[in-house]
């Protein structure tokens, strides 16, 4: 009598749903599905993630660190007229550049690709900015920020070198602020 006491312990004699409803409950289920557990396991999840993204990371910077030491020939100076932009590539065939000559006599020169989706931008002689029709981004044609629309971060400048009126592309700065 006392073993069948023990194992109703938590039982009413009545047959009303709402009064026995820890029957449904299992002390296994419950430690299994707790929230430390859940914790443990986000934790997890995340620094597991985390370390197999190190070893992406650390290619990337060593790939840039080594690319942008390169000295390319883009263009006579007296090729270029002002007010008038040129695309060429840099670093490597695969990265779109843009020269412009601005209408005060600078030259500039920024990867030709939209911060925001990466569409191609143009030198907009009129207004003298550099613009993405994707989406209307203007970037200042002196310092490469974004004026206005989408993009949030500047462009990538090229800096360049003119020897004998031909114009290099010496490096890149990835700048931000």
């Amino acid at each position: 009598m006392e073993n069948k006491k023990k194992l109703a312990r938590n039982k009413y004699e009545t047959n009303d749903d709402m009064i026995n409803l820890i029957d449904n409950l299992n002390r296994d289920d419950d430690v299994k599905y707790n929230r430390r557990a859940f914790l443990k396991t986000a934790v997890g999840a995340s620094v597991t993630l985390g370390l197999a993204t190190l070893p992406f990371s650390i290619k990337a910077m060593m790939n840039t660190a080594g690319e942008d030491n390169k000295r390319i020939a883009i263009t006579k100076l007296s090729k270029i007229p002002k007010g008038q932009s040129l695309n060429f590539n840099y670093p490597t065939d695969e990265d779109p550049a843009i020269l412009v000559h601005t209408k005060d006599g600078k030259l500039v020169a920024y990867n030709n690709k939209c911060t925001h989706l990466q569409c191609p931008v143009f030198y907009e002689k009129e207004q003298d900015v550099l613009l993405c029709p994707c989406h209307k981004g203007y970037f200042d044609v002196k310092s490469g920020h974004p004026l206005a629309g989408p993009p949030q971060r500047e462009l990538p400048m090229i800096e360049l070198e003119i020897v004998d009126d031909t114009i290099y592309a010496v490096g890149r700065k990835i700048r931000h602020g």
